[in-house]
């Protein structure tokens, strides 16, 4: 289906901040300005910043008009529903390490569909509470198929765009459902440690896949929190 007029314009400006057109805190072109250029009313623009401002990479300035993001954001692994957005939920992080190439855990590579000692890329950020404080250690795994065709999630620092928007321009791929497991065991030692817990600790680990139209796997995420931080609120009608 072809994308509408907002949806492409916003494309657009997600491709230009990408490939370094525009760094965190620059300005962005006005609503005038891209009105002109794509021949589109301003309301059509404005549609398409808000789709990036829910998308959590710009922020609106008063009087200013919209700025790439300075603090990128980022969500705990899983709850990834159809119209949810990477600002519901999404707190600072930090980067962990450089991403590198390992055969994963076993529970992941079989999330992955993987042969055994098969590697997959890995990328690992820390999501920080509001106190600056660790929060969830999120580890995702990339498949083969995925990390051949998106080289700069082999590259050191976040992507602005997000890897879903990202995974999809690359390799035309989408995710269209996703299976979240939510399981309680003690911390690994390395855990424990990049979550600044003493050991033994429980933590609440959330593996995350999601799926393409043919049900092959984008990417597992794992997700791991101290059980003295892990709540989980569902909000849902009855009746």
């Amino acid at each position: 289906m072809p994308l509408l007029k907002y949806e492409q314009i916003a494309e657009d400006l997600r491709t230009r901040i990408a490939n370094g057109e525009f760094g965190p805190g620059d300005l962005l072109p006005s609503g005038r300005d891209l009105a002109e250029q794509w021949d589109v009313s301003r309301a059509t623009v404005v549609k398409a910043y808000d789709v990036l401002r829910t998308d959590g990479l710009v922020v609106a300035r008063q009087g200013a008009g919209f700025t790439v993001v300075e603090i990128p954001i980022a969500r705990p692994a899983g709850g990834r529903r159809a119209g949810s957005s990477r600002v519901a939920g999404g707190t600072p992080y930090r980067r962990l390490g450089l991403p590198d190439r390992i055969a994963p855990p076993a529970h992941v590579g079989d999330a992955l569909g993987l042969k055994p000692g098969e590697a997959v890329l890995r990328r690992m950020r820390l999501v920080l509470l509001d106190d600056g404080s660790p929060g969830t250690l999120v580890t995702a795994w990339f498949p083969p198929a995925i990390a051949d065709l998106a080289p700069r999630l082999a590259m050191r620092g976040p992507i602005a765009e997000g890897t879903t928007h990202y995974v999809r321009r690359s390799t035309g791929r989408s995710p269209v459902e996703g299976v979240d497991t939510t399981t309680v065991r003690l911390a690994r030692d390395d855990e424990a440690r990049l979550l600044g817990v003493e050991q033994p600790t429980a933590v609440a680990a959330v593996l995350h896949v999601a799926y393409d139209l043919g049900h092959r796997p984008l990417v597992c995420e794992e997700g791991v929190t101290a059980s003295h931080v892990f709540e989980q609120i569902d909000n849902y009608p009855m009746g």
